[in-house]
């Protein structure tokens, strides 16, 4: 349950970051409202996670799992473009988040 928790936790890191976006500075008041839900869920499933998980796996695989999710949204829903290097880098990340897991011996 302790890595769905971290992989649902990184999800809402995605959810409250594309309603910020979408809030445009907090001045609509229903995007702004879904921002921090998804911030408390966000941080409600971190800290379970970080019941059974040192904080030195748990915190980059949430950042990771969070950035490489708004990016996805960033390029797909609000037409972000990236250049191919950036996405080399992308890349990169998600190689990092898998090799912290498969490493981590938890």
């Amino acid at each position: 349950m302790t890595w769905i928790y971290l992989f649902l936790a990184g999800i809402f890191e995605v959810v409250w970051s594309s309603t910020m976006k979408l809030s445009n500075g907090f001045s609509h008041l229903g995007w702004t409202i879904l921002t921090f839900i998804g911030m408390a869920i966000s941080f409600a499933l971190l800290s379970l996670s970080l019941k059974n998980l040192p904080l030195s796996l748990a915190y980059p695989i949430w950042t990771g799992v969070g950035a490489v999710g708004s990016i996805i949204i960033g390029v797909v829903f609000f037409g972000d473009k990236l250049n191919l290097l950036t996405w080399f880098f992308i890349i990169l990340l998600i190689i990092g988040i898998i090799g912290i897991k498969l490493t981590s011996g938890h």
